[in-house]
């Protein structure tokens, strides 16, 4: 690993040192311990966080990023975005990446610097990747209770951001993450949520825009998988990881205080009640956020989810889910989620006057009886993007360039988190929730 780095790159120039960001930093972590665990808490109004300004990036400069992650999402991207390198799509390089197991660290390097032809340099401590003042741009595909803290270090540190879906673990950290991020519109911020880009649910967004539906009063989805043994088995537990020697376990923990070394949960933390939602953060968001988008229904209001442990009964989070949230819009959602049977729900979106299909890949619009003299039948085709989640990252490369905003930004993700976090604690405590937009707090009924 250097310590030295070339400086004549295109970023800030703020005179922070190296010392005192990583100082900045630690007093935002202690910041983060004001906010409580309960969603109806009301979130203070902290310090602000105040980032360099950014300029625009030459077409033909070089982008210049870290990656803080490189388990098994944050290799996928790394590959990806040195594809868009190799395929003249991007003109970007990884030069940093950071991680908690060296194990993993080693062998992203190696991948990296073979096929960028560089010496791409690693971190134990994701802070002292932040520090460099050569590099444009972060991503981050930690555990989910990590996102939260690294995306503001990563702000105060002047970095553009790509954040892994969910936004965060839980709705306080969400709603702290959105003031930062409202509070330096300067940074380009991008949540990694897979089908947003997808051009149905634009078309989808201008019919309901234009009222081609009237109100859209009812819509349904669902993410529905299955397996033989469980899910989120795949990741595999290697017998070489050794916490305090190639593995630092404390700082996997992190913002979680500390924990008894276990490598099912480091490998396979999805499965447990402590370190993710499940099912709702991890998948459902994929389908609930561009349908979020699309109907324009403004914030979550009330939510209410049922579920159980059905056949994986190792797992603590459950492996059916099914939620029904309301939204401030008069808009009623109903989604499943299940890791125990793929078959799902169309997705659709019901108006009181016509109904959009969007179960495919184009919008099929067929007005409701009473309305078949009024509207026409319709089918809008939508072209074949290929890959929507490079599609997704392309986006935050191309902004980063001109500034302008990334698509899936921090209000629509942080909306998807009240109804990841209140659906999360329904299923938990047995009852629905309510929010409140005004005052951006929860209660339970």
């Amino acid at each position: 690993m250097t310590d030295q780095h070339n400086n004549t790159y295109e970023l800030p120039e703020n005179g922070e040192s190296r010392r005192a960001f990583l100082a900045k930093t630690a007093v935002i972590g202690a910041m983060t311990t004001l906010f409580s665990t309960s969603a109806s808490a009301s979130p203070p109004r902290l310090p602000a966080i105040k980032a360099a300004s950014r300029v625009p990036l030459a077409n033909d400069a070089t982008i210049r990023m870290g990656v803080i992650g490189v388990g098994g999402m944050g290799s996928a991207h790394c590959q990806s975005f040195m594809g868009f390198a190799e395929s003249q799509k991007e003109n970007v390089q990884i030069v940093a990446l950071s991680d908690v197991c060296d194990l993993k660290l080693e062998s992203n390097q190696a991948a990296c610097s073979e096929k960028q032809g560089i010496e791409v340099d690693t971190y134990r401590n994701y802070r002292d990747l932040l520090a460099r003042d050569d590099i444009h741009c972060v991503l981050i595909a930690t555990p989910e209770h990590w996102h939260g803290q690294m995306s503001r270090d990563a702000i105060a540190a002047g970095k553009d951001v790509y954040v892994e879906k969910p936004m965060t673990l839980r709705l306080d950290d969400a709603l702290h993450l959105r003031q930062v991020v409202l509070d330096n519109p300067q940074v380009i911020f991008q949540v990694g949520t897979q089908k947003m880009i997808l051009p149905k649910y634009q078309e989808a967004m201008k019919l309901i825009a234009e009222g081609a539906i009237g109100h859209p009063t009812f819509s349904q989805t669902s993410y529905c998988r299955n397996s033989r043994n469980g899910e989120w088995l795949y990741y595999a537990i290697d017998p070489k990881w050794e916490p305090g020697v190639n593995l630092d376990w404390t700082g996997w923990c992190g913002p979680m205080g500390e924990h008894p070394w276990d490598p099912h949960v480091y490998a396979r933390w999805r499965r447990y009640r402590t370190w993710s939602t499940g099912i709702i953060g991890d998948l459902l968001v994929h389908q609930m956020t561009p349908l979020m988008m699309a109907l324009n229904m403004g914030w979550p209001t009330r939510v209410v989810a049922t579920g159980g442990h059905y056949i994986d009964k190792a797992m603590e989070n459950h492996d059916q889910v099914n939620i029904t949230a309301e939204f401030e819009g008069e808009h009623t959602m109903i989604v499943a989620g299940s890791t125990c049977n793929e078959v799902g729900l169309e997705t659709l979106i019901r108006g009181h006057q016509a109904n959009l299909y969007l179960g495919g890949r184009h919008v099929e619009l067929r007005p409701e009886r009473i309305y078949a003299d009024d509207i026409d039948p319709e089918t809008i085709e939508c072209p074949n993007i290929g890959n929507d989640q490079d599609q997704l990252r392309l986006n935050w490369l191309q902004c980063i360039r001109s500034r302008e905003p990334a698509i899936s930004n921090v209000d629509l993700a942080t909306k998807m988190m009240v109804v990841v976090d209140l659906a999360t604690r329904s299923l938990w405590e047995g009852h629905a929730f309510v929010f409140d937009p005004q005052t951006l707090t929860a209660s339970k009924l």
